[in-house]
């Protein structure tokens, strides 16, 4: 098969659409031919050699993609050869073919396209782990989302705003706020020129609110200490990112004053099964989610679809911020 291959590590030009030795399904697991996959940020870090891929998971860059089954490993029920579906991967979703467990995929509905399914799972797995899993969401709370134009944020506005929340979301420019308070959200910050913390505050306030309950965080160092000043009392700061840096000093006392927790989380390292796996991620996401993707509550924000051989600019677009939503790559027509 062909895949995408690293020819070393740093920028987008290491990446190289060449050939790749094909995977075979072992038991419990299936062989999608992909038909997109989704670019995450993760992905720029592994291209760069700051986060490789869990022991055992291809070294092909990829953590999620849509397609159609091609093969089915021993001990396979419920699916079909040619069903269409999408992935939740530990890795090589950069491919034309890609193993595995069938306890990380997901059927694609009818009415959705394999090229929007791909930007589906690792999104969907993030936001619903964290939020739902996690933090236990539900109505009329106030759910602060960093990024809200981005991959996640999109979802996330969706998602809070199908469960009942308010959605508070920063976001860089006027024009990307306006779309996200198109897919739900009612608290519009602009991180270059307002104060994330005296917005969500006031917007809590007009509620009898402290605070944000719920903090859906991608930068990290740079946001932590105003990240706990903006909480409500018993709120909960989900650091799913990194994007402003690794370390930074909190001040616990303004964590102890509204007991205040932080949790920092990842999808990829979960392991495959038992607690918190991506195996009941994805059951959760099948059971609860799947049926607001299916009727269009949820629906995929795609911003950009590039074909695989111009990966290195889909990662640029992905870089750059511009995007609002997903990049995804297209493999082939399926």
């Amino acid at each position: 098969m062909r895949a995408i291959n690293l020819t070393g590590f740093g920028g987008p030009e290491v990446m190289q659409w060449a050939e790749a030795a094909g995977p075979t399904p072992g038991h419990g697991e299936m062989l999608i031919e992909v038909a997109a996959a989704g670019v995450n940020r993760a992905d720029l870090l592994q291209r760069q050699g700051h986060y490789p891929p869990p022991p055992g998971a291809s070294e092909i860059i990829g953590l999620e993609c849509s397609g159609v089954v091609a093969e089915l490993g021993d001990g396979v029920r419920d699916w079909q050869v040619g069903d269409r579906v999408c992935a939740l991967l530990s890795g090589g979703g950069y491919a034309e073919r890609v193993v595995v467990p069938v306890t990380q995929v997901l059927p694609v509905p009818d009415s959705l396209d394999l090229g929007a399914a791909a930007g589906l799972p690792e999104v969907a797995a993030t936001v619903w782990s964290n939020l739902v899993m996690t933090a236990g969401l539900h109505a009329n709370q106030l759910v602060l989302i960093h990024g809200g134009g981005g991959g996640v944020g999109t979802h996330a506005i969706q998602v809070a705003r199908a469960l009942g929340a308010r959605v508070a979301v920063t976001a860089g420019s006027a024009e990307k706020l306006a779309r996200c308070a198109e897919l739900g959200a009612s608290v519009l910050i602009n991180y270059r020129e307002d104060d994330f913390v005296a917005a969500v505050r006031a917007a809590a306030s007009g509620a009898g609110g402290t605070g944000a309950d719920i903090i859906l965080d991608n930068m990290g160092a740079a946001y932590l200490a105003r990240n706990a000043d903006a909480l409500a009392e018993h709120g909960q700061l989900i650091v799913i990112g990194m994007q402003g840096g690794v370390s930074a000093e909190l001040n616990l006392a303004a964590l102890l004053r509204k007991w205040g927790t932080v949790h920092a989380t990842n999808v990829r390292a979960r392991p495959a099964t038992g607690i918190g796996g991506k195996a009941a991620i994805v059951a959760e996401l099948h059971r609860h989610l799947w049926p607001l993707i299916a009727d269009g509550t949820v629906v995929p924000v795609i911003g950009a679809e590039l074909p695989i051989d111009e990966a290195a600019e889909a990662h640029r677009q992905l870089d750059s911020g511009a995007v609002f939503g997903k990049v995804v790559l297209r493999v082939k027509e399926l």
